[in-house]
């Protein structure tokens, strides 16, 4: 794997991860009871994105290790998972 792939690799991970860390324990403005005026009431009431990147940082991390490693020992190759070949 080049580098340039493997830096897409975890940039398309990292990208993935934030969107599942994101509504993990996420309070809204309505259940909290302090709706801002001007906002919606389902708007995070405390958002915590420093905490949430790290997290996203660190779990991203474990898994692109994980994915780089199955790739570089050719457990799984593109002959593996090319569909558009199976039929030849």
């Amino acid at each position: 794997m080049s580098p340039v792939s493997a830096f897409v690799l975890y940039c398309f991970i990292w990208f993935l991860t934030l969107l599942v860390v994101l509504p993990i324990r996420q309070r809204s403005q309505d259940e909290v009871g302090e709706v801002v005026p001007g906002t919606p009431r389902s708007a995070p009431a405390n958002p915590q994105m420093r905490k949430r990147l790290v997290i996203t940082t660190i779990a991203a991390t474990v898994v692109f290790a994980i994915i780089a490693g199955i790739i570089l020992s050719g457990i799984i190759t593109v002959e593996d998972i090319d569909w558009l070949q199976a039929g030849r």
